[in-house]
């Protein structure tokens, strides 16, 4: 499929996919308003029970996963790419950006981030924004991107794209087809003869285009994802601040939706609810409604400050744009994860929203957020009841045929009486949630070795899951776990269920 082919393909399944989203987070609402106290509104899967499968790759069993599915691995951390130096670790966000061919043979690209802070070495990539090393510790900015390539059931190659950024989290895809990777982080290392990090840059599916131009006019602050509505070209972007994380739109000053266009500037401003000033969403119920303005953020490059906010003690330093959205009377979040774009209507995972055991809101196990572009609201479509339900949800996928996919990202849950794993967690049709898929890397050093890899040995099952997304077709997940840093292409009867 040219990407041509795959932008129609991708316009004419939208209103099908997000009537089937929509449809199910609906049913949410209406599941969890109506749920008896302490349900965790867990179900069986419609695809069945999952068990540990081998991987076709190296033959060990690095997943669960329900009978009928298979999975290739490829691109671990330290596994030699094409030009010879070592896979970075820690993968994290990631999307499908181009697909070439026909069938069988789709040549489907990635983006993949890393999520590597102040590292030994550098990822060395055809774009590059710090390569300064610290003057205080000798280290440099580690984070950055990878560009993969599957075609078929092959992993075909994987070449650096981006180095010398700070903890690339998440990001998104963009609708002309490149991923913009967000630094999630409010660091300055100009004191240590380095940069300014905290910024969102573009990457090209083909590297060697890719600028390594950081998008200041998107904001500095502690980024987490990124979602573009393809009609107007602004792009919506979410903050990872526990209890003090904004809701942020950036409009561009060059809306043609073509590669680069964002490097040309443009406007970042915060949500605010209208009529209430400094709006609290760390604790919501399912069905909760709010009517959405926007102010503007003069300084979208401005350095962190210290503010009173409600829940701290004293004062707290805050993300510069955040603190002049604030004192607008913009709203606050907990912490803002993926999000996600369909026919109209972005989808928000705020992973903290709710209260824990010590009644203290903004650390609860998440909920997602419905936000009509259209008509200004922010609905909670989904709150979790407890964690077997959904543990910290973090990124949030659609696949084509509009099931949704939630990668888990709060320690892992012991349900099974195995120790805390970590799971994809899909919603059904009524609305309940059920595992797809769960962690299963607990590896010794003699089954590494067998497998020609170099991560340590050990049990990384309580390690998030991230990145996932599908090829245009719908016929084969993508996903990654942090740790030890694995990519999983992931394949069988979709059909079978509602993803």
């Amino acid at each position: 499929m040219s990407l041509n082919s795959r932008r129609g393909f991708l316009r004419g399944s939208t209103s099908m996919a997000a009537l089937a989203f929509v449809g199910t987070m609906q049913a949410l609402q209406s599941r969890n308003a109506n749920a008896a106290t302490g349900s965790s509104g867990l179900v069986a899967s419609p695809y069945g029970p999952v068990a540990p499968a081998l991987d076709e790759a190296t033959g060990l069993p690095l997943l669960q996963l329900p009978e009928g599915f298979a999975y290739r691995s490829y691109g671990w951390s330290g596994d030699p790419m094409n030009d010879g130096q070592p896979c970075p670790s820690n993968h994290d966000g990631m999307a499908v950006v181009a697909s070439y061919g026909r069938g069988n043979s789709v040549d489907v690209v990635l983006v993949r981030n890393h999520e590597r802070g102040q590292s030994a070495n550098l990822i060395q990539a055809p774009a590059m924004y710090d390569t300064a090393a610290s003057s205080t510790n000798g280290r440099f900015a580690g984070g950055g991107t990878t560009n993969l390539r599957f075609k078929g059931r092959q992993w075909i190659g994987m070449e650096a794209s981006l180095g010398g950024t700070l903890t690339n989290c998440a990001g998104g895809p963009t609708p002309w087809g490149t991923w913009l990777t967000c630094e999630e982080t409010g660091s300055n290392l100009e004191s240590q003869g380095g940069k300014k990090h905290g910024y969102v840059f573009e990457v090209r599916p083909n590297a060697a285009e890719t600028t390594g131009k950081p998008i200041v006019a998107m904001g500095r602050f502690s980024h987490e994802a990124v979602a573009v509505d393809p009609t107007t070209r602004y792009a919506y972007l979410t903050e990872d601040s526990r209890n003090k994380s904004g809701f942020y739109r950036f409009i561009p000053n060059d809306a043609s939706g073509r590669s680069g266009s964002y490097e040309a500037g443009g406007k970042l401003q915060m949500a605010k609810v209208v009529g209430k000033t400094n709006a609290d969403l760390n604790v919501a119920s399912t069905g909760d409604t709010h009517r959405i303005e926007w102010v503007d953020i003069a300084d979208p490059d401005a350095n962190p400050v210290a503010i009173a906010l409600p829940g701290f003690v004293g004062t707290t330093s805050v993300a510069g744009p955040f603190a002049q959205g604030w004192a607008q009377g913009g709203l606050r979040m907990a912490r803002g994860e993926g999000i996600w774009h369909s026919d109209g209507k972005l989808f928000i995972v705020d992973t903290a929203t709710g209260v824990n055991a010590a009644g203290v809101g903004g650390n609860g196990e998440g909920a997602v957020w419905e936000y009509d572009l259209a008509t200004g609201l922010l609905k909670a479509a989904f709150v979790s009841l407890d964690a077997v339900a959904a543990n910290n949800p973090d990124n949030i996928t659609i696949s084509p045929r509009g099931g949704v996919l939630l990668c888990e990202d709060g320690g892992g849950v012991d349900d099974q009486g195995l120790g805390r794993i970590e799971r994809l967690v899909g919603l059904t049709a009524d609305g309940a949630s059920f595992v797809f898929a769960r962690h299963n890397v607990n590896l010794g050093a003699g089954q590494i070795a067998a497998a020609g890899k170099l991560v340590a040995p050990g049990d990384y099952r309580s390690s998030e899951f991230c990145g996932a997304c599908f090829d245009p077709a719908g016929k084969v997940l993508f996903v990654n776990v942090q740790q030890p840093g694995i990519t999983f292409a992931i394949w069988g009867p979709w059909a079978r269920g509602p993803l």
